[in-house]
């Protein structure tokens, strides 16, 4: 079994953003869907999917953004 950072995805209501990725990108996201799938047992993901799960692991695993941000929000 693979060790994937991303467990299963979230139905969520979603904010629409507009985003530009490069090609390879892209095919890294299907790529890592398909994994993801494998891994979990689930359907693949529509690899845009994956990015606000990928970007909140992100967001919550970077320890300069959590010190900042509590900094931020003692002021």
């Amino acid at each position: 079994m693979v060790k994937l950072k991303l467990g299963p995805i979230v139905d969520d209501k979603p904010v629409k953003i507009t985003l530009e990725l490069p090609a390879g990108l892209h095919r890294d996201l299907i790529a890592y869907a398909e994994v993801l799938a494998r891994d979990s047992e689930q359907p693949a993901a529509d690899p845009p999917r994956l990015i606000a799960p990928m970007l909140e692991r992100f967001m919550a695993t970077d320890r300069a953004f959590a010190k900042a941000r509590r900094t931020t929000q003692k002021q």
